[in-house]
């Protein structure tokens, strides 16, 4: 009894602590969503952008609901494994949004500035979105095992979500593929392991998103630790 009302006065404290955040986040992104309606009242063709955005934060919500979930179950149980499972291969999604700024070749240039506006306001929500949640998945397991391991694991996520990129905008694959057809995912991602001097686009488009990510967040990680500290 007493171990759940801790439970629960924690998670309440957890919602306050992310509360504000939320909200800020909310006006952010109906930002975007106003420069958005705008660009498709002027016959813009922007409208992949709502999709891509939709899966941009659906990392931040399973992240959240992980974070609440730890403080009742261990994260072996098959509710948190399961969150982190869904949280790790929609995270990608989030950075992705960055790459539609290739659509800018295409603005007319009476447009290009409020394009420029509308992808950058999108791309940011969705790195702020991923980012987040890659924060608060970090803390739950920097909390628990030693910090080497963790940052290891977290270097692996973003090298990780760095490569899923590529194929997205490159090969086209998207997170449904895992499951819709994992055998010609398994087999262009073992080919591009196996065989990396043949795929030098891979390997650069790779690298290149991981140090954007990487140097990225290594300055969300420090400034989010010194807040904690003080």
């Amino acid at each position: 009894m007493l171990y759940t009302m801790a439970m629960s006065k924690l998670s309440a404290v957890l919602w306050r602590w992310y509360q504000g955040i939320l909200l800020a986040l909310a006006v952010s992104n109906g930002v975007s969503l106003v420069f958005l309606a705008i660009k498709q009242a002027s016959n813009g063709d922007y409208s992949f952008l709502l999709w891509n955005w939709l899966l941009a934060l659906l990392p931040l919500g399973f992240s959240f609901v992980l974070v609440i979930s730890l403080q009742q179950r261990r994260w072996m149980s098959w509710q948190n494994l399961s969150l982190s499972f869904f949280w790790l291969i929609f995270l990608p999604n989030s950075f992705y949004l960055a790459s539609d700024l290739i659509h800018l070749r295409e603005a007319s240039a009476v447009n290009v500035l409020f394009d420029v506006m509308l992808l950058l306001s999108f791309s940011f929500n969705g790195f702020i979105a991923g980012m987040l949640s890659l924060y608060m998945v970090h803390r739950e397991l920097y909390r628990r095992f030693w910090a080497s391991q963790v940052h290891t694991l977290i270097a692996g996520v973003l090298l990780s979500s760095s490569f899923a990129i590529y194929l997205g905008r490159n090969l086209r694959w998207n997170t449904w593929d895992v499951f819709i057809h994992p055998a010609g995912l398994v087999f262009d991602v073992s080919d591009r392991i196996i065989n990396p001097t043949a795929y030098p686009q891979a390997f650069s488009t790779t690298l290149g998103f991981f140090v954007l990510l990487g140097s990225i967040y290594l300055v969300l990680w420090q400034f989010g630790r010194s807040l904690e500290h003080q």
